[in-house]
């Protein structure tokens, strides 16, 4: 069985920078056990550049955030896995990432990171698109999505989805 675990947008800027929260922070324990306990991990990065507010998205949400080449752009070192394979992204969810899988012939895909009603659940539903078949898992207690509210609705619509929601304790 071929397995993979997609780290999303773990990344200063939602973490620790412009739009950081408590849940986030809390979270990396969790992601950094599973990153090291992966047969295979690749990354999601969210990236923009310096027009970022005069883009869409920005213009929807003005917080200048995850800027190519800055500190606030970069994955967290303790959550990275030396050599492993990054999607930049210009929108939430990676068409390239769910393309990657596909050729991979991944049969098991499993999501972490950030932010659950965002970018986790915009790949986690790439990836059922592009592998119906595949096991599709999302680690809850390793996401943390913009609200407490937002990442439960976000389970929530992955459950209906037929994607796995499972939580996973510190060992």
């Amino acid at each position: 069985m071929k397995k993979v675990l997609v780290v999303v947008d773990m990344q200063h800027d939602f973490v620790t920078g412009a739009l950081g929260t408590e849940e986030a922070r809390a979270i990396v324990p969790r992601v950094k056990e599973l990153a090291e306990g992966a047969e295979e991990v690749v990354y999601t990065a969210d990236t923009h550049t310096e027009e970022y507010l005069s883009t869409r998205e920005g213009r929807l949400l003005p917080v200048p955030h995850c800027i190519k080449g800055t500190k606030g752009w970069e994955i967290l070192p303790e959550v990275y896995r030396a050599g492993a394979k990054i999607f930049e992204k210009p929108a939430f969810g990676s068409v390239a990432l769910a393309e990657y899988l596909k050729a991979g012939g991944y049969d098991e895909i499993s999501f972490c990171g950030v932010c659950t009603d965002i970018c986790v659940v915009s790949n986690a539903l790439l990836a059922k698109a592009y592998l119906p078949e595949a096991e599709v898992r999302v680690y809850a207690s390793a996401c943390a999505g913009v609200t407490p509210a937002l990442h439960d609705a976000a389970l929530q619509t992955m459950r209906s989805c037929q994607v796995t929601v499972e939580e996973i304790a510190l060992d």
